[in-house]
């Protein structure tokens, strides 16, 4: 009986990683402009899903979450997948602090605590990326300069003159504000979701029938 409840448990683990996965896609492609004068910087909720997947049932089931996201968007991918794997790489840098710090100890404090570093990380990660990869990468994409690119934050603050000024002037500012937005909005509708992603009522539902 024990191994059959597990495994039910298990099943139920699937239908949510898989749900959560195909939401986390389809915000992926809802983005919004967050600096006017960077437009390729555009913030999406698309790891909200991912976050409440990590709370509700550890970092595991969190990073299975995003991958799935993440490979998904490989399917309508127009940055050959760099995209996808930059998004892959900065949810993790999120997701680990926040599941392995939650699943310690489950309160309150330690979630915020763990978003906390779990956003500073993505930050820092965000910025490295940034520096080494991505901005290279999509500059020669669509054959612009990086100056074209180090202009752009110029127009946002003057002192931005090269590209190790403008991860940190603008590229952490974006992300800062992005991985606060998700925090925020999950720390809203993680508790009235909480039974659901748990999968109580279905265990209610369950306990009856056998009743």
């Amino acid at each position: 009986m024990e191994k059959v409840r597990k495994n039910r448990f298990s099943t139920y683990q699937i239908v949510v990683i898989a749900i959560l996965a195909a939401i986390g896609s389809v915000l992926y492609k809802l983005e919004i402009v967050v600096f006017p004068a960077v437009p390729f910087y555009k913030l999406d909720l698309s790891n909200l899903p991912v976050l409440l997947g990590t709370f509700a049932m550890g970092p595991v089931v969190g990073s299975v979450t995003l991958l799935i996201k993440s490979a998904v968007g490989l399917f309508t991918s127009t940055s050959q997948g760099v995209g996808e794997l930059a998004d892959f790489l900065l949810g993790l840098a999120m997701v680990l602090p926040v599941g392995f710090l939650y699943r310690k100890k489950k309160s309150r404090g330690t979630a915020v605590l763990g978003m906390a570093v779990g956003g500073v990380a993505a930050t820092v990660a965000g910025v490295l990326l940034n520096y080494f990869l991505l901005i290279p990468f999509f500059a020669a994409l669509f054959g612009i300069q990086v100056d074209v690119i180090i202009a752009m934050g110029t127009k946002m603050i003057p002192a931005v003159d090269s590209l190790w000024k403008f991860v940190w002037f603008v590229t952490a500012p974006f992300n800062l504000i992005k991985w606060s937005v998700i925090a925020l909005v999950t720390g809203l509708v993680y508790k009235p979701l909480s039974p659901i992603l748990h999968g109580r009522k279905n265990r209610l539902i369950q306990t009856e029938k056998e009743q």
